[in-house]
């Protein structure tokens, strides 16, 4: 029996050192990791830089023009990209029906002429009548009444027939100034509403180069800009302007705003249509440039990670990306100058994650 416990008491100090050093490994292992990073240091940097956009030919003055009554289209002349004359019919309507109305309306205005003539002859009989002392006031009031009645029928007659003179008028298109068709609508035969677009007219030889900008951009655009605008596929062929209009509202899908650069004494082969590339000097102002090895993501929003220098560890802060390109991130908002961003290891980072920097610069 002695002998047992004895033997029980040497295996116990066996495995005590054992146990110790497994617990201590343990110990260890739960020890939160500790990262190894490499960091910038945020400086402003001023910078101009040539900014270009793609976009397209618009007419400087573009209009639709529609029919002012509905009606099934008997013919349509306009072709794409021709030229139209002022007074030009370019589409026409049935008339059938208006031409139905005004003969009804000459009609109606003839029976109404008729009374009248028959009313002023009475009214004058019994103004002789009546000075004469051969009839009554009665009478004379009465065909007074009449031809006064007359007379307002054949105004309203009138009226009539100039509405339907202007129904008939209003089943041809005409343009309203000289002008390029730049869009056709319905055909031959099918019914059309009153106001339906039928063509779109380019009344005027200016044109402009249309583009869709970021709001970023256009808040750090020097004021009233020179854009420089060249063919697509021909950059040879140039021409500049300076931005007109802007739209009020954003795209609510991308966000950008529809920019129109009127163009200063464009060549010939800027053609309505046309893809054309625009740019456009920044001004040299105070920016913030990172490496873009620095970006990552939070929330489907541009991110980086920002080092808390006292405690050394990281948090994920949301940006606002000015541009970028492969080597760098212009920023516009969201981190400051002096503060610390991780530009290697971001993608093993977790918030509060505690980092040891391995090098650090300027941005």
């Amino acid at each position: 029996m002695k002998t047992r416990r004895l033997r029980q008491a040497g295996l116990i100090v066996l495995i005590a050192p054992v146990l110790f050093t497994a617990c201590q490994r343990e110990t260890e292992t739960a020890a939160p990791a500790v990262r190894p990073v490499r960091t910038v240091t945020v400086e402003k940097s001023k910078a101009g830089t040539q900014l270009t956009f793609t976009g397209r030919i618009e007419a400087e003055d573009e209009v639709s023009l529609s029919f002012r009554i509905g009606g099934r289209l008997l013919e349509s002349n306009g072709k794409l990209g021709d030229r139209v004359e002022r007074g030009q019919v370019i589409a026409r309507l049935e008339p059938q029906n208006e031409m139905n109305g005004l003969r009804q309306a000459q009609a109606a205005l003839a029976a109404a002429q008729g009374q009248l003539v028959q009313a002023r002859n009475q009214f004058e009989r019994q103004q002789t009548l009546f000075g004469q002392g051969w009839t009554t006031n009665v009478n004379f009031d009465q065909a007074k009444q009449a031809q006064q009645t007359a007379q307002s029928q054949v105004d309203a007659a009138e009226a009539q027939l100039k509405i339907a003179h202007d129904l008939v008028g209003f089943t041809e298109l005409k343009a309203d100034a000289p002008g390029v068709l730049t869009a056709t609508g319905p055909a031959a035969g099918e019914v059309v509403q009153a106001g339906q677009s039928i063509v779109r007219v380019a009344r005027k030889d200016g044109r402009d180069a249309i583009f869709d900008i970021p709001a970023q951009v256009l808040r750090t655009a020097p004021s009233d800009p020179e854009i420089s605008v060249s063919l697509t596929d021909d950059p040879a062929v140039t021409a500049r302007g300076r931005i007109r209009e802007v739209a009020p509202q954003a795209n609510p899908a991308t966000r950008t705003f529809e920019v129109k650069v009127g163009l200063t004494d464009p060549p010939p082969a800027i053609r309505l249509g046309a893809t054309v590339t625009g740019r456009m000097e920044t001004e040299a102002v105070p920016i913030i440039e990172i490496p873009a090895t620095a970006l990552t993501k939070a929330n489907q929003q541009p991110a980086v990670w920002v080092v808390d220098p006292t405690k050394n560890t990281v948090s994920l802060r949301n940006i606002d990306v000015l541009r970028f390109n492969q080597a760098l991130v212009a920023v516009s908002q969201g981190i400051d100058t002096g503060e610390i961003v991780v530009t290697a290891g971001v993608q093993a980072l977790h918030p509060g994650q505690k980092i040891r920097i391995l090098g650090s610069g300027p941005s």
